[in-house]
């Protein structure tokens, strides 16, 4: 039974409603609901800037087990609208958390729904689409909810980079905690693995920042280099000026096409340093050169999407989270299809024929895992 005061509910624009228990903070949000197949990683996931303007449903049925620790986070806060589970933990087991999911959803009034039928929720999705949402624990009227899910704005033609860019240039000097592969699944000392450049002054990298992960600017600073983050917002001219080996094009909110300005400073970008784009970036680099984007039906999130890697004939499993594509038909002859999904046949990797340039369209640096795509780092690295 739900407890008198504590109900939330969780409304579709097509006029769906699902009752729950509020977990997290008092409030109502709107977004676009998602479903993600992770079973592990929900602390990565609710920090992804990626996220920005979604509610995200969790299809795994137990939520929050092993807590919350102040280092899996991608960002330094939940970038989320809102949080759907079918059950939260009340217990966090890990010693290395230190708060149990409620706790962190509340400290950071984050709107967060229990006790619905998520399974219901994704069939819907699937069906239907992406679908527009409105998450309430102050508004428990239907008709109302329903209303507002209709009139939200979504995510098609919105700039959501501009909310999670950072606000001026940084030096990344945080390392990863542990050792992933980063000498192409080779047996290495950790001292010999990381020890690229160890002659000479480190190679730079400038990562433009859409909306980064962290996990990404740790593992290129593993791997020996200088790691400098401007904002996704910077010019051509401005990233030049760092004077750097290469240019990294991170992952970020939303629409691609809209960014006229990143679109814009990565086509000039083309051709005078290596590039690596991941998921936004991927995207960015395929229209900079000439491509289109669509949006897909409901989107590839979760950590256990199949990926051909074309050049290899390896499958690789791999973390995803974007509900844009882009549209082979628009594809220029400067854009060669080096990995595909193997769920609908998208594509999930390019490489440019003309410029040192590549891009996947899915997250090689997935701190939950899994890690088979790991290698790419190591692409660029020789690429410098």
């Amino acid at each position: 039974m739900i407890r008198k005061g504590n109900i939330a509910k969780l409304a579709l624009e097509d006029g769906t409603v699902y009752e729950g228990i509020s977990i997290g903070s008092t409030g109502e949000v709107d977004g676009e609901v998602v479903f993600n197949t992770s079973m592990t990683g929900y602390q990565e996931i609710m920090t992804d800037p990626s996220y920005r303007g979604q509610i995200v449903t969790m299809t795994y049925p137990m939520i929050g087990n092993y807590g919350v620790n102040d280092d899996d986070v991608e960002s330094r806060k939940p970038q989320l609208s809102g949080f759907v589970v079918r059950e939260d933990s009340r217990v966090k087991s890990n010693f290395r958390s230190n708060l149990t999911l409620q706790e962190y959803l509340k400290k950071h009034n984050v709107v967060a729904i229990a006790g619905v039928d998520t399974r219901a929720i994704v069939r819907r999705i699937r069906s239907r689409g992406a679908l527009k949402g409105i998450l309430s624990t102050i508004d428990l009227d239907n008709d109302s909810l329903v209303s507002k899910a209709k009139a939200s704005l979504g995510l098609v033609g919105r700039d959501l980079v501009r909310e999670v860019v950072p606000e001026g240039s940084s030096t990344w000097d945080e390392k990863l905690h542990y050792l992933m592969d980063v000498c192409d699944h080779k047996s290495h000392a950790p001292s010999q693995a990381l020890d690229y450049h160890s002659s000479s002054k480190p190679p730079k990298i400038v990562c433009l920042d859409f909306g980064m992960k962290w996990n990404i600017a740790r593992h290129l600073s593993q791997r020996g280099n200088q790691v400098v983050v401007l904002p996704g917002t910077s010019t051509a001219q401005e990233v030049l000026a760092e004077n750097p080996d290469g240019i990294f094009l991170s992952n970020g909110p939303g629409d691609p096409e809209p960014l006229g300005y990143a679109i814009s400073t990565i086509r000039e970008l083309l051709g005078k340093k290596p590039i690596f784009g991941i998921c936004l970036g991927h995207q960015l680099l395929a229209l900079a050169s000439g491509a289109k984007t669509f949006k897909l039906k409901f989107g590839h999130r979760g950590g256990n999407q199949p990926v051909l890697n074309i050049e290899s004939g390896k499958i690789e499993i791999t973390s995803q989270n974007h509900g844009f594509a882009v549209e082979e038909a628009s594809l220029p002859a400067s854009l060669k299809i080096t990995h595909r999904n193997l769920n609908d046949n998208t594509i999930a990797g390019v490489r440019h024929t003309e410029y040192n340039a590549f891009s996947v369209q899915y997250h090689p640096e997935a701190s939950a895992g899994p890690h088979d795509s790991s290698y790419l780092f190591n692409e660029f690295q020789k690429a410098l």
